[in-house]
């Protein structure tokens, strides 16, 4: 059975989770990582009830040895591989220690090296999918995010490499760039306020994301994206 990886997964209703949906619905066998045990036991526990096959992992994605235990779980059927971490650490640059600064990079774009290394490690020579989670903070610098710009602009800029390094090899890299709030729990119940104001048709659906991340594991290797952009009708851009 091919399996996917991903990591970065919090909450059921969450983008991680959603991804794991998607891909399990798909007949992937899903290892839902993240730092939370509960978080995703619950998220593979709801794939099982679905009829679909999933494993929770805890792992640390800026760890070398987590994630290459995590790759080593996934075992030889390794299909596609998603790097969802992130960690929109707002502020401004004069404000910040370096830990802070560091720590931005370490799980946006530090991280998605080594995942992005064991991941290709593994799909040579049969080949596979790669895609990374990007933000608007991929394409451009905004003031007051500094560090969250330079990691996500960091990671946005690995993966092109990536894409020319090993495509050619049968390794299909792909970045998707999430323009806008997402409609998950993560706004919904820490920043309602927000939501409100952003309302229903402001936010990003969990589905719409999913769809991009299906879209580019589904395509021929003879027509291939390396990136694509999702947003509501509404946002600004």
């Amino acid at each position: 059975m091919d399996t996917a990886v991903v990591i970065g997964v919090g909450p059921l209703a969450g983008l991680g989770g959603a991804l794991c949906q998607r891909f399990a619905a798909m007949g992937l066998h899903v290892f839902a990582a993240g730092r939370t045990q509960a978080q995703v036991d619950n998220v593979a526990q709801s794939i099982r009830a679905a009829g679909g096959e999933a494993t929770g992992v805890v792992a640390d994605a800026t760890d070398e040895a987590s994630v290459a235990a995590l790759f080593d779980a996934a075992g030889d059927g390794l299909a596609v591989a998603i790097y969802n971490a992130g960690n929109n650490q707002p502020g401004r640059v004069i404000d910040m220690d370096a830990e802070y600064f560091e720590s931005a990079w370490r799980v946006c774009c530090f991280g998605g090296f080594l995942f992005g290394r064991e991941a290709v490690r593994r799909f040579l020579p049969k080949g596979g999918t790669l895609l990374f989670t990007g933000a608007s903070a991929s394409m451009r610098g905004r003031a007051n995010f500094g560090a969250f710009s330079a990691a996500k602009g960091g990671l946005r800029n690995l993966a092109q490499a990536m894409a020319k390094e090993y495509g050619p090899e049968g390794v299909h890299v792909g970045h998707v760039v999430v323009d806008g709030a997402i409609g998950g729990e993560k706004i919904m119940q820490g920043f309602p306020q927000y939501a409100e104001k952003l309302g229903e048709q402001g936010m990003i659906s969990l589905e719409g994301i999913a769809d991009g991340f299906a879209y580019l594991y589904n395509q021929p290797r003879r027509a291939w994206t390396f990136e694509i952009d999702v947003r509501t009708s509404v946002e600004r851009w």
